[in-house]
């Protein structure tokens, strides 16, 4: 009974150790005496218990390996730039992706060392940032054709960082700030003299503008005593009692204008009635002297008109 017993368990054990499960996106690799069998996929796999054995089983998913890469520029500035590597293990090359390397990622990162090394020194700073996808690129050819043949498949290489030295990040900074300073005084520049532009031209528009009212100013004035003289005229005043009348009327308009103001000061010359009416009689009869004189100058020039005629009329 005790021999059946543990024949018995030895058979389920034996038929438990044939029997094994691989996951979905993976592979096992199954030998045989320490040689090669086969590959088996996802699922219920089925082996010989002590003959068969489970080498190794590898991941189908994609895999990242991020790398940094420490190396100077055209420039003579030292960065250490990230690169991510996505990779998988061709389902079809498990074997060579099994056999033919021990450490994927030491191999992986050996030739991301070798490529940015060899593309980054060829550029500037400055390009090295405005043409990492170029590196990446590279990075990725490079894998392509070296992997391949150790069954891991490229899928994309990415540069997600790059990190100069804190100085010249620092140095960077403050070109930055005195190039946007640069800018902001030109446009406070343009601003000042655009400001100084329209102020210039808003002056002389209202100086034009002031001028123009003068002008039409003294017009109107103008046509106003035009039409005060014509007026006193048709009531039997002559034009030079109008104009000294028109004359006295201001004056003392100008004085009443004068004294409305709180803060004038007014000083009247002479300060006696009686010199006053003397002044305004003086202006009077200035006024019809001239216009008294106006009169004989055109009387004499009518006559000489006249004698002229006369005397054409005689020679003819």
């Amino acid at each position: 009974m005790i021999v059946t017993y543990v024949l018995f368990s030895l058979i389920l054990l034996l038929i438990g150790a044939a029997f094994f499960i691989v996951k979905q996106q993976s592979a096992a690799v199954i030998e045989r005496f320490g040689k090669f069998q086969s590959i088996r996929q996802s699922g219920l796999q089925l082996r010989i218990p002590i003959v068969d054995s489970i080498a190794g089983r590898l991941s189908l998913k994609i895999q990242q390996l991020d790398v940094i890469v420490e190396t100077k520029t055209k420039d003579d500035v030292f960065v250490k730039i990230k690169v991510s590597v996505q990779y998988m293990v061709i389902k079809d090359k498990v074997y060579d992706a099994f056999y033919k390397l021990d450490y994927p990622h030491d191999q992986i990162t050996s030739y991301v060392f070798d490529v940015v090394r060899a593309e980054v020194p060829k550029m500037k700073l400055d390009d090295v940032f405005e043409k990492k996808d170029d590196v990446a690129i590279a990075v990725k050819s490079e894998l392509n054709d070296a992997m391949i043949n150790y069954g891991y498949d490229i899928i994309k290489t990415l540069v997600t960082d790059i990190d100069p030295d804190l100085q010249v990040k620092e140095a960077m900074n403050r070109i930055n700030a005195a190039e946007r300073e640069k800018i902001a005084a030109q446009f406070e520049g343009d601003a000042a003299r655009i400001l100084i532009v329209e102020k210039a031209k808003a002056e002389a528009e209202s100086k034009r503008l002031q001028g123009q009212g003068i002008a039409d100013q003294r017009r109107e004035i103008a046509r106003g005593l035009e039409e005060s003289v014509e007026v006193l005229n048709k009531v039997g005043i002559n034009s030079q009692e109008a104009s000294a009348l028109i004359v006295v009327t201001q004056h003392y308009d100008t004085l009443q204008s004068i004294g409305e103001e709180t803060n004038s000061n007014l000083i009247l010359l002479p300060n006696s009635p009686q010199a006053g009416a003397d002044m305004l009689n003086n202006m009077v009869a200035s006024f019809t002297a001239s216009n008294q004189i106006g009169e004989a100058m055109k009387g004499s020039k009518k006559k000489k008109v006249d004698t002229d005629n006369s005397t054409d009329e005689e020679n003819s």
